[in-house]
């Protein structure tokens, strides 16, 4: 070969890539440089891996069959595609799309999330012991899709502290709780279990947010 493309080989050997020194790729991970050697890249290349000491970036979509470890610093990925990643810290400027996430080294694993929010038009809440059966309390459904029975609901109501009532009490009395009532339908059920206090909680917006769990 006289030539590389068109350029003669002894002006345009430095640019061509090799392993650093006189390794040969083989078992042991060895520095990407150039011909002439007087530029050493942060890529390393072996018969059984790569590594970077450097800054890694990935662009697009990055594919990883195995796994993802960083025992230290901080991992930042866009968009990935992982089967088993352990990872220390991990940034995600984008979406990361994980189906089951082991949470700690004996897991549980977390295999759904779900969340949702639906309008609360206000409601007025009687005393604990109240004579009228059941005024004490409020509830009512809204849609979470992907919801269902078996997953552990938080929620709140943004509103519940703005409650007004025959004393300050009444903010701090009202219990909301949230529950998978059927597939993609949460119950909320509002409390007050003050035995004097009563008043009215203005509108505001439910949220609630499903997490499903296995061994």
């Amino acid at each position: 070969m006289a030539t590389l493309g068109t350029q003669n080989i002894s002006t345009s050997y430095n640019q061509v890539l090799k392993t650093y020194g006189s390794n040969i790729v083989g078992a042991t991970l060895a520095a990407v440089s150039s011909g002439d050697e007087a530029g050493v890249s942060a890529l390393q290349i072996s018969t059984t891996g790569v590594k970077s000491t450097g800054t890694f970036a990935v662009d697009g979509a990055a594919t990883f069959g195995s796994s993802i470890t960083a025992s230290t610093g901080t991992v930042t990925i866009g968009t990935e595609s992982v089967n088993t990643s352990t990872i220390g810290t991990l940034a995600v400027t984008n979406t990361a799309t994980v189906g089951t996430l082991k949470v700690g080294a004996a897991g549980p694993r977390l295999t759904a999330v779900s969340y949702g929010t639906a309008a609360f038009t206000g409601s007025t809440f009687q005393d604990l012991d109240s004579a009228t059966a059941g005024s004490n309390v409020t509830t009512g459904t809204f849609a979470v899709t992907g919801a269902a029975l078996g997953d552990i609901v938080f929620g709140g109501l943004t509103s519940i502290g703005s409650s007004t009532g025959t004393n300050a009490t009444l903010a701090q009395r009202l219990i909301p709780s949230f529950r998978v009532e059927s597939t993609d339908t949460i119950r909320y059920v509002i409390l007050n279990t003050d035995i004097t206090s009563h008043g009215t909680t203005p509108a505001g917006t439910l949220y609630a947010t499903a997490l499903r769990f296995t061994a």
